[in-house]
């Protein structure tokens, strides 16, 4: 098995981070370390944003640096600036989601998109390949509908979403019907067994040119609630707020991360043919040694390592397939180039 480590971007997701010493300073004018197709790497455009959604005004306020900011502790400040973004910059019109449901940071996920988006481009001349042609499946799309709706907006591709939860589906449903850019573009499925993740989703007949997945990180509700207190903790916040929100599936499940991506990794040999290249975040570290174990197991052909940074803390992309590169270079000729003679 093939493995291949590429190079990494990191993401801060607040923009008042504290330095060592609390004066002013010049504000930084880019995120160097996002991907570069990233819409996000500039400073958060606040005069911008409100002309689109006029709600994150009363949010916005200068920061202890003289900068303008939101309390990022607030997860109606951190809701009002999602919602901002994807008007802003992904032509949403509507988009909300249940109270206490996870509110993405969006710049964090968009570099998701499109480092995984260069794994295509690499079998493509340096491409990226755009169009419905291109289908993504997204496991655990949950209420947001995150990731349909950045790649959807970047490169047009089609997306199915699963989830467990029939509530966090009639959310994404919402976004959906209440979006032109989606309606065409997003279908969304549920998981009736939530001992499978692919099973019972990819149809017979049914290709994707990627899987992405962003897996529960804890592996029980306990500690689920201990990575809370010590974030409540580090924000020095006296009542137990969690900004970013969270269901019980999106937060933790039986075994955690590890369990979760062992199964992926096992279950995704049954479709090697459906897929051409499989991913999920990791974001452990120690995590990655049992994986890659168990692709060289089962036979995967190559994988790909792709260190990131969200927030406070780094995550990384592991991806995978079973095909061979003619079988890979077949695959992008065969279903790639009606979308390339068409633009």
């Amino acid at each position: 098995m093939k493995e291949d480590v590429l190079p990494y971007n990191y993401f801060a997701m607040s923009n008042n981070k504290k330095p060592a010493v609390a004066e002013k300073r010049e504000p930084s004018t880019e995120k160097t370390r996002l991907h570069k197709r990233n819409k996000h790497r500039e400073r958060y455009d606040f005069k911008k944003m409100i002309e689109k959604h006029p709600a994150l005004a009363s949010f916005v306020l200068p920061n202890k640096y003289g900068d303008e900011s939101i309390d990022f502790s607030n997860p109606s400040a951190v809701k009002a600036l999602n919602t901002a973004l994807l008007k802003t910059y992904y032509d949403i019109q509507q988009w909300d989601i249940p109270t206490g449901y996870l509110c993405p940071p969006i710049p964090g996920r968009a570099d998701y998109i499109h480092h995984i988006a260069d794994i295509l481009a690499q079998k493509n001349y340096g491409k990226v390949p755009s169009g419905a042609n291109v289908r993504c499946l997204d496991i655990g799309v949950g209420a947001s509908c995150i990731y349909p709706i950045i790649g959807v907006k970047e490169f047009g591709w089609c997306f199915v979403g699963s989830d467990i939860h029939a509530k966090s589906l009639a959310s994404a449903q919402d976004i959906v019907n209440e979006n032109d850019l989606l309606k065409d573009n997003v279908t969304l499925r549920l998981q009736s067994d939530v001992k499978h993740i692919f099973q019972n989703i990819i149809q017979e007949g049914e290709y994707f040119e990627l899987t992405i997945c962003n897996p529960p990180f804890n592996a029980s509700a306990e500690e689920a609630k201990s990575g809370s207190d010590r974030k409540i903790k580090n924000l020095k916040l006296k009542k137990a707020v969690l900004n970013f929100g969270g269901q019980e599936n999106e937060l933790w499940c039986d075994g955690g991360e590890d369990k979760f991506v062992q199964s992926m990794i096992t279950e995704s040999k049954s479709f090697s043919n459906s897929c051409l290249w499989f991913s999920t975040l990791i974001s452990k570290q120690s995590n990655l040694k049992r994986a890659y174990q168990t692709l060289e197991k089962i036979g995967a052909f190559e994988s790909r390592t792709i260190p990131m940074g969200q927030g406070n803390k780094t995550s990384r992309i592991l991806a995978w397939t079973f095909l061979n590169v003619e079988a890979q270079k077949a695959w992008a000729a065969s279903r790639w180039s009606k979308v390339e003679e068409g633009k």
